[in-house]
């Protein structure tokens, strides 16, 4: 299974920026979908999830009602669009996918390369 994740760059506080990530290797509709990030000096958490059907999501308070996680089965494909974005939100951030819906990074079996976002003040 790979994961590529792309579309991370620098934009300012209030903007705007939506991350992808190209799952290949398996039945991508069977896994539950997640994004994490990890600030420098900070512990890897949590952000939003998915499952397969993308019929449910959870989001991590700090991001509820700015970030909406969607995935398109026939693209093998999630997505983070990300809006209102706080300097706070700056980290590298981390799609991964596995077989059940946690919040628990070690919950994952896979993870992608990670795609930076700088958000400045």
């Amino acid at each position: 299974v790979q994961l590529q994740a792309s579309g991370g760059g620098l934009v300012q506080a209030g903007g705007s920026v939506s991350l992808s990530c190209a799952a290949s290797g398996r039945t991508f509709s069977l896994y539950v979908m997640a994004w994490f990030r990890q600030a420098p000096g900070k512990e890897r958490e949590f952000v939003a999830r998915i499952t397969g059907s993308g019929g449910s999501t959870v989001y991590a308070d700090s991001v509820k009602g700015r970030f909406t996680i969607s995935r398109d089965n026939a693209k093998n494909t999630v997505y983070l669009q990300m809006n209102s974005l706080k300097p706070e939100d700056t980290a590298v951030y981390y799609c991964a996918e596995g077989p059940t819906s946690s919040g628990r990074g070690n919950s994952y079996l896979y993870w992608g390369q990670g795609t930076q976002v700088t958000v400045s003040s």
